[in-house]
């Protein structure tokens, strides 16, 4: 390695400002070189949290990226940019998500798991403060349980607050590294203190009106986890716009969807009217759950020119 480089991992990104750690476990403050900026890249941060570069720590500048494994991404909010990478290099994706203080809709929960599916990462569910929940709301969150458990998808249901082994968590998130994300408000951040309580990391009480969470996860940022592995916390979301997908492969990223699509008359059938599509007829026969299949028509069907 040439004197002045070295290879480093992103932990933490401000917008124009990235905190590397290197290879000894240095902390390095870092901007990118100026032709990051103006290479035309489709994305509003052309480094993410968790991607490997090289630095000049003498210039304080990120020089090179190391090629990713995979990423995940949703459409930016700056309409200036296309997109927005949340987070590279990521072995499992965990999306907490609450019944009510606030509601997480399925359509969000379709959406990250498709874009997860999308980039080959797999994806638990977090039914998080199931301490405040009644009858109904138990209910629903166990439906919730029931469906994405016979997908195929993992789906742990806990109090934050309330619980005080979390070991099943834990073992899962052991040596990996694991991007959370949701709502504002789930609870990611009281999650995240339980599993590490040296982070001490800032909470906040919900929107009395909107029972919406505050933002106190102002940027992506990688933190150590005391059995090993890494988790990256993300700002809390309120909406996951998908992008870039080609749109006669979207039903892909729908497990049961793709599996049933096999018995469709056409191979090209996009599950809307075709005949003899087998989706719709499972829909009908209440063997795909209804507000799946809506999901998938709405990402299907949602205007975006950048569906090819």
């Amino acid at each position: 390695m040439m004197n002045g480089l070295k290879q480093g991992i992103v932990v933490k990104s401000t917008g124009s400002r990235y905190r590397v750690r290197d290879e000894e476990g240095n902390i390095h403050e870092c901007v990118l070189r100026g032709r990051f900026r103006v290479s035309g890249v489709r994305t509003t941060n052309p480094v993410a949290v968790g991607d490997n570069v090289t630095i000049d720590i003498d210039e304080g500048l990120i020089v090179a990226l190391s090629p990713r494994k995979n990423y995940i991404i949703r459409k930016a909010s700056n309409l200036s940019r296309e997109s927005q990478i949340i987070a590279a290099n990521i072995d499992q994706a965990l999306l907490v998500i609450t019944i009510r203080m606030p509601v997480t809709h399925v359509e969000f929960i379709d959406r990250f798991l498709a874009t997860a599916e999308a980039y080959r990462i797999p994806s638990v569910l977090i039914i998080n403060k199931t301490d405040l929940y009644d009858n109904a709301d138990m209910e629903q969150a166990l439906r919730i349980k029931s469906v994405y458990g016979e997908i195929g998808y993992r789906v742990i249901m806990i109090s934050a607050t309330e619980d005080t082994d979390l070991t099943l968590l834990e073992e899962m998130l052991r040596d990996k590294t694991t991007l959370i994300s949701g709502n504002s408000g789930v609870g990611k951040t009281t999650l995240l203190n339980r599993l590490n309580p040296s982070l001490s990391l800032k909470t906040a009480p919900l929107s009395d009106y909107h029972e919406q969470g505050k933002h106190i996860t102002t940027f992506p940022e990688m933190h150590p986890l005391p059995g090993g592995g890494y988790i990256i916390d993300t700002p809390g979301i309120r909406g996951f716009g998908v992008i870039d997908f080609d749109r006669r492969e979207i039903y892909h990223f729908f497990p049961e969807i793709f599996r049933l699509s096999a018995g469709c008359r056409f191979h090209n059938c996009l599950h809307l009217d075709e005949p003899g599509c087998a989706v719709r007829e499972a829909v009908s026969g209440n063997e795909v759950e209804w507000w799946r299949y809506k999901s998938y028509l709405s990402m299907l069907l949602e205007d975006n020119e950048k569906y090819r």
